[in-house]
C-alpha cells in the first residue's frame, strides 16, 4: 500500500506520519508513505526527522495547488491523507487569500488527481469551526454549516468540494472534523505552545476578551488515531467527528498552563477579543465510537503536562520557529 499525506510536516500531520511508521497503526505496517509537504513557515522537516530514514518513507517538496506535481505524487497512490491547510484564524483575518487558494482550490486539485489514479481512499481532515459557535450541547455531524472565521469558510468550502466528489463521481471520500489540537512539534503561534514558550521565556500571554470562550481539547495523538480508524473502516461519503472530551474555558486553559510553569496571574495580559472571536465549540463523536470504536486515550492533564515538558525540553526546535515568525514579541 501507497500513502499520500498532504501537509506531512506540519504539526498533525507529522504525527500521523511518525506514528505510521513506527508500526501504531498495524494495518499500514508495510505501507509506503509519501509526503507532500509546501514547508511554509508552519512545515519543518524537522519535524520528519525520527523516520527521514525509513526507507518506506519518501518527502517531495510541493504545493497542492500545483496540479502536475500533485499528479505526478499521485500515481500509484491507494490512500490520501491530506492534512494541508492554512490553519491559523487570527491570520485568516488579516489575509483571507492564501486560505482560499490552499484550502479550496489545493483541495480540489487533489481530488482531481485523486479520480484520474483511481485511489481507494480520500480522507479529507477538516476542522469543527466549520460549525460556527454552539451555546449547549454538541454537532452532530449533520449540523448546519455556519463558518464565522475566512479560515472556517474555507475548510467549510473544502469539505463541500470533498463531498460533492464522491456524490458526483463516485470518490470515496471521508471527512473528519476535529476540535482543537494540542500536542509535541505543535506550531507556537497556537494558543498552548505560545502561551508555554511565552512563559518559559518570562514573557506575558495575551488573553482574548473575557477568556470565557470554550474549547475541546483533544491531543494529537487521539486525533490521529481517530483519522486511522476512518482511513481504515470509515464509510465513503461520511463525515466523523473527532473530539477529546475535555472543554474549558480560555481562562481555566490559561490558569493550567500557569501552574504547569510555576507563574502567576500577573504574567497574563489582557488583549482585545479576536474579530468573530466563537463562543463555544463542541462536538458529539458518538458516530465514531458507535461505527469504529473510537475512545480519546490521552488523559487531557496528563497529556498538558507531558506537552508542557516536551517545550521545556525543547528549545532547538522552537526558538528558531519563533524568530522566523515574528513571534517573540506577542
Amino acid at each position: 500500500m501507497r500513502v499520500l499525506v498532504t501537509g506531512g510536516a506540519g504539526f498533525i500531520g507529522s504525527h500521523y506520519v511518525r506514528q505510521m511508521l513506527s508500526g501504531a497503526y498495524p494495518a499500514m505496517a508495510e505501507a509506503e508513505v509519501v509526503v507532500l509537504d509546501k514547508l511554509t513557515y508552519a512545515g519543518n522537516e524537522q519535524n520528519l526527522a525520527p523516520v527521514a530514514e525509513d526507507p518506506r518513507f519518501r518527502f517531495v517538496r510541493g504545493d497542492i495547488c500545483d496540479a502536475a506535481q500533485v499528479n505526478e505524487v499521485m500515481a500509484g497512490v491507494d490512500l490520501v491523507v491530506h492534512f494541508a491547510a492554512e490553519s491559523h484564524v487570527d491570520r485568516s483575518i488579516t489575509g483571507a487569500a492564501d486560505f482560499v487558494l490552499t484550502n479550496v482550490l489545493g483541495t480540489q486539485i487533489l481530488l482531481q488527481a485523486a479520480l484520474q489514479h483511481e485511489v481507494g481512499k480520500f480522507v479529507h481532515v477538516s476542522t469543527d469551526e466549520v460549525y460556527g459557535t454552539i451555546e449547549q450541547g454538541s454537532w452532530s455531524e449533520g449540523h448546519l454549516l455556519e463558518p464565522n472565521s475566512p479560515y472556517a469558510a474555507t475548510k467549510a468550502s473544502s469539505d463541500l468540494v470533498a463531498r460533492s466528489f464522491f456524490r458526483t463521481y463516485g470518490l470515496p471520500v471521508c471527512i473528519t472534523r476535529c476540535s482543537n489540537n494540542y500536542g509535541p512539534y505543535q506550531f507556537p503561534e497556537k494558543v498552548i505552545p505560545l502561551f508555554v514558550t511565552n512563559l518559559l521565556d518570562g514573557r506575558k500571554v495575551p488573553l482574548y476578551g473575557d477568556g470565557l470562550n470554550v474549547r475541546d481539547w483533544l491531543h494529537v495523538d487521539d486525533h490521529c488515531r481517530g483519522i486511522q480508524l476512518v482511513a481504515e473502516g470509515g464509510r465513503a461519503g461520511e463525515i466523523y467527528n473527532i473530539g477529546g472530551g475535555t472543554e474549558l474555558t480560555n481562562r481555566e486553559l490559561t490558569e493550567r498552563l500557569l501552574a504547569a510553569v510555576g507563574a502567576g496571574w500577573e504574567m497574563v495580559e489582557p488583549v482585545a477579543d479576536r474579530k468573530g472571536h466563537d463562543r463555544r465549540y463542541s462536538v458529539s463523536i458518538d458516530k465514531l465510537v458507535a461505527e469504529l470504536g473510537y475512545r480519546p486515550q490521552v488523559p487531557f492533564e496528563q497529556g498538558l503536562a507531558d506537552t508542557v515538558r516536551w517545550y521545556r525540553d525543547n528549545r532547538g526546535w522552537w526558538e528558531p520557529l519563533r524568530e522566523r515568525a515574528a513571534l517573540a514579541a506577542r
